[in-house]
């Protein structure tokens, strides 16, 4: 498990830099296994050192490139392939592991589509608003995947929100209730963004 100070989706590539002597470890386990390892989002603590406190629902991610650069840091690129809950925290030596079990895919229905579509237009929003204050996001026309089932986790992954409200995205099981969520959050954050841009 790699614990972080963010949030990690399905179908969204995450490129991780590793330096620490456990997670050079990890990452040596896991090239010479099914290169998979899990991301969890840190509820206190910190990244480095131990000591931290994780919730409970993150992703399963597989290593796609693997390189070393002149610093000897290690750099991955890794995207996520599904949702995991831990059932377990095992000991952190040598690094950080757990039992897990995933978590179901959302289904896609027809309103989940629409549902989808709210979603998709209230996130673009929020990103457009941010790109008028000058202010770092996600590219507020960047694309989607085709399958809505990669495409929801991608919209939750690129909107404007903190990691929080990311995580009660991750840990929303219904597809539904998820899309409803992300559009709730989404438009709560271009609401606050409007405001500000009237008072520049």
């Amino acid at each position: 498990m790699f614990p972080l100070g963010i949030v990690h989706f399905p179908h969204v590539a995450l490129p991780l830099q590793v330096f620490e002597p456990r997670y050079r470890a990890l990452t040596a386990d896991c090239l010479e296994g099914d290169r998979q390892f899990g991301v969890v989002l840190i509820e206190r603590g910190s990244e480095v050192g131990g000591g931290d406190s994780r919730y409970d629902i993150g992703t399963a991610t597989t290593i796609v490139d693997v390189a070393v650069d002149d610093r000897g840091v290690i750099r991955l690129e890794t995207v996520g392939t599904r949702r995991i809950r831990v059932t377990r925290w095992l000991d952190d030596d040598p690094y950080p592991r757990a039992e897990t079990v995933d978590v179901a895919v959302p289904v896609i229905g027809e309103d989940e589509l629409e549902a989808l579509t709210l979603a998709e237009r209230e996130v673009r929003r929020a990103l457009a608003l941010r790109a008028e204050l000058d202010e770092p996001a996600a590219p507020f026309n960047v694309g989607l995947d085709g399958d809505p089932a990669r495409a929801l986790f991608q919209l939750a992954a690129i909107a404007p929100l903190g990691p929080a409200d990311q995580q009660r995205i991750l840990a929303t099981e219904d597809g539904g209730d998820l899309l409803a969520l992300l559009a709730q959050l989404a438009a709560e954050e271009a609401a606050v963004l409007a405001q500000r841009l009237a008072g520049n």
